[in-house]
């Protein structure tokens, strides 16, 4: 194996491990007073127990309030009483929901489904039993599509921690380059999802269909800050940058 194969796996095992902190979170958070043994999460996220008690160990580390329950069937319990109340309404939770359901390849999508779970249990049982209702009224005909490729897990990463990422990239022809490159944003435009990259290679911007990208994988070098409005243009008339408020 190459060694920017090692990297690469390697990148993809810290994406698993984060998307594995957020699940133990939630789960514990759903779980209540009555928390979560360490077998019973790892059997849930199907690993070993001691990668349970690493990862704990990690969310006490970045603040988490968890403490240990002991006696027989102890385990790991999440302190809701110090996380703020939220006030979403079931309607709006199922907005959520159904925006994460019609497109489920969106960039950061797993954040998005773990910030639902983070909002249904905090919400009161009565407005999530609303939420639910709600979404149970809402049918959509999702588009089959084949689930994001790894690589695109890595672009994500890639934009969210703003980090030198380095590309296999075939050009329209076929043609295969190595090329570092310097990432800013992710663009939806035509039908297909694009990388907008400072490319150290061709010492421009540019935009690279992340169809067409074969392999990514992160260094630990901090990207310099690029301006999509002004280094890559006028966004199309199909493309908007996303806007919270």
């Amino acid at each position: 194996m190459t060694p920017w194969c090692h990297r690469f796996w390697g990148i993809l095992d810290d994406v698993n491990r984060t998307e594995r902190l957020y699940a133990i979170a939630e789960e514990l958070r759903a779980a209540g007073p009555a928390g979560r043994t360490g077998s019973w999460l790892a059997q849930r996220l199907e690993v070993s127990t001691r990668t349970i008690k690493r990862d704990v160990d990690a969310l006490l580390q970045a603040g988490l309030p968890l403490w240990t329950q002991s006696g027989p069937g102890g385990g790991y319990v999440l302190d809701g009483a110090t996380l703020p109340p939220l006030n979403l309404t079931g309607a709006e939770a199922a907005a959520i929901a159904v925006a994460l359901a019609a497109l489920p390849a969106l960039p950061f999508a797993v954040d998005g489904r773990s910030a639902l779970s983070k909002v249904l249990a905090a919400m009161p049982e009565a407005e999530r039993e609303r939420a639910e209702s709600i979404a149970g009224r809402l049918w959509l005909r999702v588009p089959e599509e084949a689930p994001r490729p790894a690589v695109a897990r890595v672009l994500d990463e890639a934009v969210r921690r703003r980090l030198v990422t380095v590309l296999r990239f075939a050009d329209r022809n076929g043609t295969v380059t190595e090329r570092a490159v310097e990432p800013a944003a992710l663009a939806a435009t035509g039908g297909r999802w694009h990388l907008l990259a400072w490319c150290r290679l061709r010492q421009g911007p540019r935009w690279f269909r992340t169809d067409r990208i074969l392999a990514a994988h992160l260094t630990s070098e901090p990207a310099p800050e690029h301006d999509p409005a002004t280094v890559f243009g006028t966004p199309p008339d199909d493309a908007r940058p996303v806007r919270l408020r």
